[in-house]
């Protein structure tokens, strides 16, 4: 008798699982297919997107939420400072290890190997423009929605891009097969479920066949030397975030997601290359602080103390944001700012802001907390 019911219900759950594996076949994930054609030499040219008949995935992805040129940024001693991670009951942010962590991700960053090249294009590069690389980077963002990556992964995707053309002349024509080359490993190293190669190949309307697309992965890997983990802003901007929400009377998601918009904003302009990710970090916070509450002084102590920056140091990579964010620069690059549009992200990309900012914003606060 025990038999016969332990075999009935293993039965019934053999019944389940098919049930369940079909409606997963029923329900396919779709997708766009974007291409991005052949690259303009104009000023701020609009990529025309083509967008071809749905085609059906196999799995669905999780979803996740969303200079002083190398010289490393000059942090408070160690023992003068109480990491804000340290106050956290969360044992996962590691309160304990926060300021050492951080300061090896400083010293990371600066290292030469996991840096491109501040210029280039105007030194390496002969038929790729910055305005090509923006137009590359704002439809890779466009390809990042699509398959619903992490964040982290189109920093990722974007720092192995500079660095490659900093080591490597390619023509325009194999500009989107390093992008979406370079996108695929970022995937692989970020993602719980990355997309496969012929998803790339699809992405384009199959503009590079996969043994292309597998070809420029292991050139990419080669340059690199398979040094493909690095800080990014993202990296930084986690912490930064919640010190900046520290004299705020309750969490802004609004200034969180503020902060991922203008980030992603500086990703698009090739003059932010030459900064350091914390430095762009620091100044994404400035900014967006300055953009939600105008009227007070945007920088204090505690972020001076935690980024490592003063306010001079800064400046030119605020303001070059600022611009972005004014669409005075980058203005016909439209993924990230029509992404940051919707609701899901507070309509940031919706918030008014002052032309100009004081220059007495500028003044460097003073050091004690």
């Amino acid at each position: 008798m025990a038999d016969q019911e332990n075999c009935a219900r293993l039965t019934r759950a053999a019944k389940k699982r098919a049930a369940s594996a079909v409606v997963s076949d029923e329900q396919p994930l779709t997708q766009k297919r974007v291409v991005l054609g052949e690259l303009p030499t104009l000023s701020n040219a609009i990529v025309p997107l083509n967008r071809g008949p749905q085609k059906p995935r196999g799995k669905t992805k999780p979803k996740r939420k969303a200079k002083r040129a190398l010289e490393p940024p000059k942090v408070a001693k160690k023992e003068d400072v109480v990491d804000v991670d340290f106050t956290s009951d969360n044992p996962q942010m590691c309160g304990a290890y926060a300021t050492d962590i951080y300061e090896y991700l400083r010293d990371m960053e600066v290292e030469p190997k996991r840096r491109p090249l501040p210029d280039y294009i105007e030194k390496v590069q002969k038929d790729v423009s910055a305005n090509m690389r923006g137009i590359l980077v704002d439809w890779l963002v466009e390809v990042s929605e699509e398959y619903k990556l992490f964040s982290d992964t189109l920093y990722l995707t974007v720092s192995y891009i500079d660095r490659f053309l900093s080591l490597n002349v390619i023509n325009r024509q194999k500009l989107q097969l390093l992008g979406v080359s370079s996108m695929l490993i970022a995937s692989k190293y970020e993602e719980i479920s990355p997309p496969n190669v012929e998803d790339f190949c699809y992405i384009t309307d199959n503009t590079y066949a996969k043994q292309e697309v597998v070809k420029m992965e292991a050139d990419v890997l080669k340059a690199l030397k398979f040094e493909m983990g690095n800080p990014t802003v993202k990296t930084f901007l986690r912490r930064l975030s919640r010190v900046a929400q520290e004299d705020y009377k309750a969490s802004s998601l609004q200034l969180e997601f503020l902060g991922y918009y203008l980030a992603e904003l500086s990703l698009l302009d090739y003059s932010c290359v030459k900064f350091l990710p914390s430095l762009v970090a620091a100044s994404v916070i400035y900014l967006s602080r300055f953009i939600m509450r105008p009227k007070v002084h945007p920088w204090n102590s505690a972020l001076q103390q935690y980024s490592g920056y003063k306010t001079s140091d800064i400046k030119e990579c605020v303001l070059i944001i600022h611009d972005l964010y004014l669409s005075r620069r980058g203005g016909a690059l439209q993924a990230v700012r029509e992404k940051y549009k919707q609701h899901k992200f507070k309509c940031v990309a919706t918030l008014p802001t002052s032309p100009e900012i004081p220059v007495s914003y500028f003044e460097d606060v003073k050091d004690e907390v």
